[in-house]
C-alpha cells in the first residue's frame, strides 16, 4: 500500500486540530535509526553486540532478518503519524453541569449527599480537582461518601500503541435532564423495571399481557422517545425495548444532533441472540446455555426506597443480595438478562467459538470472511499468528480494553451524565416531597411512574442490582460498547451473511428446554447486533443505564475496532483485499 493510500484510509473522523508534524523527518529517523543498528538497541542489543553475535552472519536469513526488523520500526512510525494527524474532534456534553449550580444533573454518585440526593459542593470540588490535573494524588484525595471507589478514571489516560488516543473519538452530547428525550428514556425506564419478570415470548403484537400493552401505547405517545418504531411510528408489543444505535447527525456541523437508527438484524426473530441461548462448545468441553436466573418479584428489586437510595449515592457498600433460584433454564425475562449483563458472561468469546466451530462439534460452523486470504491459498492454512481463530479470539479482550479507555474517558472528562436511579430520586422529592426540579411533563405524568409508586410505594426507579451503578458517569454504556467493539471485530472475520442454522428459542411451557425458533433468516451479522444490543438492554433492564448510553457506545466501539483494524491490515505479509462489514447503521466499510 502507497503512502496515499494510507492517508486516504485514515480513520472517518474529521480533524479538528492536530500540530504540524514533518513526515519525511518522522520517516527519515526511522530509517537512520533501523540503519545504524540503534533498533538492535532498543531490543536490549548494543549495535556492536548485534554485529559480533553468531548468529548475525552476512547469510540471506540475516538480511531478511534487517528487513524485517526495518518493516516493523517504519511501519510503527507511519501508522503512528497517520494515527496522530487524525486530530481531535469536537467534545461536546449537554451543558447540565454548567447550567446546574446544585450539580443535579451531574453523576455525582460515590460522593457525600444532603438527604434530597444532593451533591457536597466540597466534596464534589475535590473531585473536579482531581479530573482537571489528571494526576494520581488528587484523586487520592477525593471526599468519598462510602465505601465504594471510582471506576478508574487515570486508567482512561493510558497511551494507545495500536488504534486512535481516547481523545480522538466522540459521541454527540447526552439528552439534557429536562428534554423530552430523556424525559422518554426515563418512562421507558420506569416500564423495564415493572416488566422485569415478564418472558420475553409474550412481547409479540398479539399479547394479551396488559402491561406490555400498556408500556407500548405509552411510549409511541412520547415525542422524544428514539426506540424502534414500525413504519406508523407506533412502537408495536415486538418492537418494545429493542435496541439501537445513535449516530452523530452528519448534516449538523456543529456536531450536537444525533440520529438513532435500528441496527440490521436486531428487530428480526426472538429478543434474545442466539448467541447466549446455544451451548458454547471449546475443544472436549462445553458452557451450557442454561443459565443460574434470579428469582421473580419485587425481593430483588433494590433501591426502592429513600433509605437504601441515599446509602448507594453516597458510595456506601449494598445490605442486601440477589436471590437466585435453584433451578436453571435459559434466558426468558429482563431480569435474566440484566444478570447474564452485571459481568462476566462468555458473551463474545463464546460467539466467536461457536462461529469458529464445526457443527459435528457442537458450533455454527460459519464460513470465514470471503476476504479470508486462507480460503484462496492452498497449500498454506491460518493459525493463531493471522486469520485463525485463537488470533481472531485475541483481538476480543484488546479491542475491549481500547474501547473502554476511550468509552471511559468520555464518562470522566466529558459528559459526567446523571444515572437513571440518580434521576429516580428526583422524580421521588419532586412528586413526593414537592422539590422544585426541572424535569419534563412527560416523566409527571407518566403512567409508568404512577404504577411504580402503586408497586413500591416510592417514585424511586428500582434496580436490579443491590449495588446499583459503578460509580462513573451514565454516557456512554460500557458493557454496550464492548458488546459493539466486539461484535465489529467478529463482522470483519467472519461472513456476516451466513444464515445460522438450527436457530431456537426457550419453550414457553418449559424455558429449561429449548424449540426450534421458526421465523424470518438469522444472520451471522444480525444476531452479532443483538447480542451487543442485548448487552446494553440489560444494563437499560437493571435500571442503571438509558436507551441513549446503550445506543450511543455503539457508534464509538465501532469506530474503535476501525482505528484498531485498519493499524492491523498493514502488518499482513499476505495479499489481502481489506477488512469489510457492515456498520451498525447498514452502511458499508472498507479497510
Amino acid at each position: 500500500m502507497t503512502s496515499k493510500e494510507r492517508e486516504a484510509s485514515a480513520p472517518s473522523v474529521a480533524p479538528v486540530s492536530a500540530k504540524a508534524v514533518d513526515r519525511r523527518a518522522f520517516l527519515g529517523v526511522a530509517s537512520k535509526l533501523a540503519a545504524s543498528g540503534a533498533a538492535a538497541t532498543a531490543v536490549g542489543l548494543g549495535a556492536s553486540d548485534a554485529q559480533a553475535a553468531p548468529w548475525r552472519d552476512e547469510s540471506r536469513q540475516d538480511r531478511n532478518d534487517r528487513e524485517l526488523l526495518r518493516d516493523n520500526l517504519q511501519l510503527r512510525v507511519e501508522r503512528a503519524y497517520q494515527d496522530y494527524a487524525v486530530g481531535i474532534p469536537p467534545h461536546l456534553n449537554n451543558g447540565d453541569e454548567a447550567l446546574y449550580p446544585s450539580k443535579i444533573g451531574t453523576d455525582t454518585r460515590g460522593l457525600p449527599h444532603n438527604e434530597r440526593g444532593e451533591v457536597d459542593l466540597a466534596a464534589w470540588a475535590t473531585l473536579t480537582r482531581a479530573l482537571d490535573s489528571q494526576r494520581e494524588e488528587d484523586f487520592e484525595r477525593v471526599t468519598l461518601g462510602g465505601t465504594r471507589k471510582l471506576v478508574q478514571p487515570l486508567g482512561t489516560l493510558a497511551v494507545n500503541t495500536t488504534g486512535l488516543a481516547t481523545p480522538q473519538h466522540s459521541v454527540p452530547p447526552a439528552p439534557t435532564l429536562a428534554s423530552a428525550e430523556r424525559a422518554a428514556e426515563a418512562v421507558e425506564a420506569y416500564w423495564q423495571s415493572l416488566l422485569r419478570d415478564v418472558p420475553f415470548w409474550e412481547y409479540n403484537n398479539a399479547t394479551s399481557n396488559e402491561l406490555i400493552l400498556a408500556a407500548a401505547a405509552e411510549l409511541s405517545g412520547l415525542s422524544g422517545y428514539t426506540g424502534p418504531r414500525d413504519s406508523s411510528g407506533v412502537v408495536t408489543p415486538e418492537l418494545l425495548f429493542r435496541g439501537t444505535a445513535r449516530y452523530r447527525d452528519p448534516r449538523d456541523r456543529h456536531w450536537r444532533r444525533a440520529i438513532s437508527v435500528v441496527p440490521p438484524g436486531v428487530a428480526v426473530g426472538p429478543y434474545v441472540s442466539q448467541f447466549i441461548l446455544r451451548d458454547i462448545p471449546y475443544a472436549v468441553q462445553s458452557i451450557p446455555g442454561q443459565l443460574r436466573v434470579p428469582n421473580q418479584g419485587s425481593a430483588n428489586d433494590f433501591l426502592g426506597t429513600q433509605a437504601e437510595w441515599l446509602a448507594n449515592q453516597d458510595g456506601k457498600a449494598a445490605t442486601r443480595t440477589i436471590a437466585f433460584s435453584s433451578v436453571r433454564r435459559f434466558l426468558s425475562t429482563g431480569r435474566d438478562l440484566a444478570e447474564y449483563a452485571h459481568g462476566g458472561a462468555p458473551a463474545f468469546w463464546g460467539a466467536a467459538q461457536l462461529l469458529g466451530t464445526a457443527r459435528a462439534a457442537g458450533g455454527f460452523g460459519a464460513p470465514l470472511h470471503p476476504n479470508n486470504p486462507y480460503l484462496r491459498l492452498t497449500k498454506q492454512a491460518s493459525g493463531n499468528g493471522t486469520f485463525g481463530l485463537g488470533y481472531i479470539q485475541g483481538f476480543l479482550p484488546l479491542s475491549s480494553s481500547r474501547e473502554i479507555r476511550a468509552n471511559y474517558w468520555q464518562k470522566w472528562f466529558v459528559h459526567r451524565t446523571i444515572r437513571p436511579e440518580a434521576f429516580g430520586g428526583l422524580v421521588h422529592h419532586f412528586l413526593a416531597n414537592d422539590v422544585d426540579y426541572p424535569l419534563h411533563e412527560d416523566i409527571l405524568t407518566a403512567e409508568a411512574v404512577a404504577r411504580s409508586f402503586e408497586k413500591n410505594g416510592s417514585y424511586f426507579l428500582t434496580s436490579a442490582y443491590p449495588e446499583g451503578a459503578p460509580n462513573h458517569g451514565s454516557y456512554p454504556g460500557g458493557a454496550s460498547s464492548i458488546g459493539a467493539v466486539n461484535a465489529t471485530i467478529l463482522k470483519a472475520f467472519f461472513d456476516e451473511d451466513f444464515v445460522i442454522p438450527d436457530p431456537v428459542q426457550p419453550d414457553p411451557s418449559d424455558p429449561s428446554r429449548l424449540i426450534p425458533y421458526v421465523g424470518p433468516p438469522l444472520t451471522v451479522g444480525g444476531e452479532l447486533n443483538k447480542l451487543a444490543t442485548n448487552l446494553g438492554q440489560g444494563r437499560n433492564w437493571a435500571g442503571i443505564h438509558w436507551r441513549s448510553d446503550a445506543a450511543a457506545s455503539l457508534p464509538q466501539a465501532e469506530e474503535v475496532a476501525i482505528a484498531l483494524l485498519r493499524d492491523e491490515r498493514e502488518t499482513f505479509k499476505e495479499s489481502f483485499a481489506g477488512f469489510s462489514f457492515s456498520r451498525f447503521d447498514g452502511s458499508r466499510v472498507t479497510i
